[in-house]
C-alpha cells in the first residue's frame, strides 16, 4: 500500500493553492480521485487543479452534465459522478475515454462508477470538528510520477 500524506488547509483560498501546487506535479494522464461528503471541498480542490493547470474563467461544478472539459496548459476533464446510478453508464456513456488520455482528469464520487485507475492520486477531502473552514486532505500515489510531496509541506500536518 502506498504511503498517506496529510495536509491542512484554513478555507477555500488554502485549499485551491494546495491543489494548485499539485497540479503541477500532473501530467496528461494522470488522474485525481477525489472523495469526500458532500459539502467537503471536492469541486474547491477540482477548481485548484484546474488553476494549477492553467484554466482561466468559470469553473462550475459538473453535477448535472457529469464532465465538463476546460482547456489550459493541457486539457482538463473535470468529472462529477454523484449522479451515476450504475458504474456501468460511465462506460456505456464513452465518458471513460478522457481519463489516462491527452489531459489531466479530476474526478468527484469516483466510487459511483466503481473507479480504479493508475496512474492517480486518491484524495480524500474530510472537515474538522474544531474549525468549519479547516479541511484535512490525504492523498496517496499510484503511480503519478510527478507527485512530490515535500513540495508541498508548508500545508503538511501528522493528523
Amino acid at each position: 500500500m502506498s504511503e498517506v500524506t496529510r495536509f491542512m488547509t484554513h478555507g477555500q483560498e488554502e485549499t485551491i493553492a494546495l491543489a494548485s501546487a499539485v497540479a503541477q506535479m500532473l501530467a496528461p494522464g494522470d488522474t485525481v480521485l477525489l472523495h469526500g461528503d458532500l459539502g467537503a471541498g471536492k469541486s474547491v480542490f477540482a477548481r485548484g487543479l484546474g488553476r494549477g493547470l492553467g484554466v482561466t474563467g468559470a469553473m462550475p461544478s459538473p453535477t448535472f452534465v457529469l464532465l465538463i472539459p476546460h482547456e489550459g496548459r493541457v486539457p482538463f476533464y473535470h468529472y462529477d459522478l454523484y449522479r451515476i446510478s450504475d458504474p456501468d453508464e460511465f462506460e456505456q456513456a464513452g465518458l471513460d475515454e478522457f481519463i489516462g488520455g491527452d489531459g489531466v482528469a479530476a474526478v468527484e464520487w469516483p466510487e459511483m462508477a466503481d473507479l480504479d485507475v493508475e496512474p492517480a492520486l486518491t484524495v480524500t477531502i474530510e472537515r474538522t470538528d474544531d474549525d468549519d473552514a479547516a479541511r484535512v486532505i490525504s492523498i496517496v500515489n499510484a503511480g503519478v510520477k510527478g507527485y512530490n510531496p515535500e513540495a508541498l509541506s508548508r500545508w503538511r500536518t501528522e493528523a
